[in-house]
Formats: C-alpha cells, structure tokens, sequence
C-alpha cells in the first residue's frame, strides 16, 4: 500500500475530534431521552463528573426538574439510571450498574418460563455488567477521579 493510500485511510486529528463530539452528543441525546421516557425531566448536565469511555460507554450526572440527580449510562449497552446518590463518582456508578444488572439478569433468569427474548436480555445484561466491571477495575481510566 502505498504511503499515500495509508493517509487516506487514516483519519486526522480533527475528524476524530469530530467523531468523538458526534459520539457524545448521541450518547447524550439517548440519556435524555430516557430520562424523558420515565417521566424524568433533565434539567442540567453536571459536566465534570460525566465520564466517556468512547466507544463503550458514557456516564452523565443529570440533575433533573425533580431536583433529583441521576447517573445514566448509555453507549454500546442498555441506557439505565439510578439515583446518583447510590454512587459517589462515575467509577462507583460503572460498579453498581454492574452489580444491579447482574441481579436484574437473575431476576429475569428466575421468572418461569423465560422466553427467548428475556433470555437474550438477560444474557446481555450479563455481558455488559461484566464489561463495565473490568472498566471499574482499571485505574489508569479514573486517574484523575475524585473521590
């Protein structure tokens, strides 16, 4: 391949600064959304505790016109929320939506009979709290967490 045609296939500073902009306002949108969805109305992002792990996962601290603030996940994975005061920081965010999609998993897996589809979910859930858990796990991401 020529030198040429390897720079063509790469792409430049910006558009990955682009992409990762795209990628956030998408994961964005879908918090939103289902905050929206549950009867939630968001109010303010709290921007500098929301954590993105592109192209995994993005945790937003949304305070909403409750007054409540909510951790919601979103990215390549189920959107949930909970109440943020369940978790200090994004870390414990990622360790208690994995230990709450576990339960949920073995919640569907106990309910006779589990069709197919509830059987995917819950495999998904697993799949997922596994993932979020290595990502809780490694602290070169939350280098520079507050506690």
């Amino acid at each position: 391949m020529s030198e040429e045609n390897k720079n063509t296939n790469q792409l430049t500073e910006e558009q990955q600064k682009q992409m990762s902009i795209q990628w956030q306002r998408e994961c964005l949108q879908s918090a939103q959304k289902h905050l929206a969805s549950k009867g939630i109305m968001p109010q303010s992002i709290l921007e500098k505790e929301c954590r993105y792990i592109e192209p995994l996962v993005a945790l937003w601290k949304i305070k909403a016109q409750d007054g409540k603030t909510y951790w919601v996940v979103t990215g390549r994975l189920p959107t949930d929320h909970f109440l943020a005061s369940a978790a200090p920081n994004a870390r414990d965010a990622l360790r208690y939506i994995s230990f709450q999609w576990q339960l949920k998993a073995e919640e569907i897996m106990a309910t006779k009979p589990v069709d197919k589809t509830q059987h995917q979910f819950a495999n998904l859930l697993v799949s997922r709290a596994h993932g979020l858990y290595e990502l809780f796990e490694k602290d070169e991401l939350w280098a520079n967490e507050a506690s």
